[in-house]
């Protein structure tokens, strides 16, 4: 990542202080950056091609601006890989060691996902507490590099309380409803059968999905602190009589895409002060 690094260095002169990968129906949030630099990953050493429905695969560097002239700088993956799309888990936390190598210490993950806790609506911003992996792979597995990171990183506040907390007053001060919950990763594409949703409810999952925890792995192994934010998209297999579909995940981002960009931009900004 250090020549892809260089490579972004030398297209822009906005250093970025926060990196964000947005999931899938909800990238329309890059497109409000000033001074943006938008570059297609097909562009970028080394790094994968998004495939996924609702990825649009560039990398946005650019400001996000405030009031009274305040702003901060970010780098956006418009689009985000996944293990589903035939890549290696190495291959999908690529944009989480770019963003290390760039020198950005705070990432937001957001994701589109599937509702298992019965209390969120369809449409709902969910804060992630914490994930189980049920993905079956991990981006840590082979040699370690001890410049990155320890050999056996800890797990135990993957999800920053800190931004978290953060994020819960800015909602709360606007009268938005943002919830918290446990983000259940599977590894896709195809979606969960309602037996697995019954099983994912009785271990403790309030959410599921085929992204993210990968990336919080790898942000947490780099010393990142790391925000997650998921838009839930549809009822879970089973609780509804809705047939899932990629579509609808679509649909309901593009529906609610203007309340999470606005939490971002708040949220992101809150973030710069600290």
């Amino acid at each position: 990542m250090r020549e892809a690094a260089q490579f972004i260095a030398s297209k822009t002169p906005i250093r970025p202080r926060i990196g964000l990968v947005l999931g899938s129906g909800l990238g329309k949030f890059a497109e409000g950056l000033l001074d943006a630099t938008r570059i297609p990953y097909r562009e970028i050493p080394g790094f994968p091609i998004s495939t996924a429905l609702g990825h649009k695969g560039e990398l946005v560097i650019g400001s996000l601006a405030g009031e009274a002239g305040k702003s901060v700088e970010v780098a956006v993956m418009s689009g985000r890989f996944h293990l589903y799309e035939g890549y290696s888990p190495q291959q999908v936390v690529s944009g989480i060691r770019l963003f290390s190598e760039m020198g950005i210490r705070q990432v937001v993950l957001t994701n589109a996902a599937g509702g298992i806790n019965l209390r969120y609506a369809e449409g709902a911003l969910v804060l992630i507490s914490d994930h189980i992996n049920l993905q079956g792979l991990n981006p840590l597995v082979g040699p370690n590099d001890d410049r990155l990171g320890p050999r056996f990183p800890d797990m135990s506040e993957v999800y920053s309380k800190r931004l978290r907390d953060l994020a819960r007053q800015d909602a709360s001060q606007r009268g938005m409803a943002l919830e918290e919950g446990v983000y259940l990763a599977v590894l896709g594409p195809s979606y969960e059968t309602p037996a697995e949703i019954r099983f994912f409810k009785a271990v403790g999952a309030d959410l599921v999905g085929m992204s993210t925890a990968a990336e919080a792995i790898a942000a947490r192994h780099l010393g990142l602190e790391v925000l997650g934010i998921s838009c839930v998209t549809n009822v879970a297999a089973g609780l509804s009589d809705k047939t899932l579909s990629g579509e609808e995940v679509l649909a309901v981002g593009a529906r609610v895409s203007a309340a999470f960009s606005q939490l971002l931009r708040d949220v992101l900004l809150k973030m710069s002060d600290t």
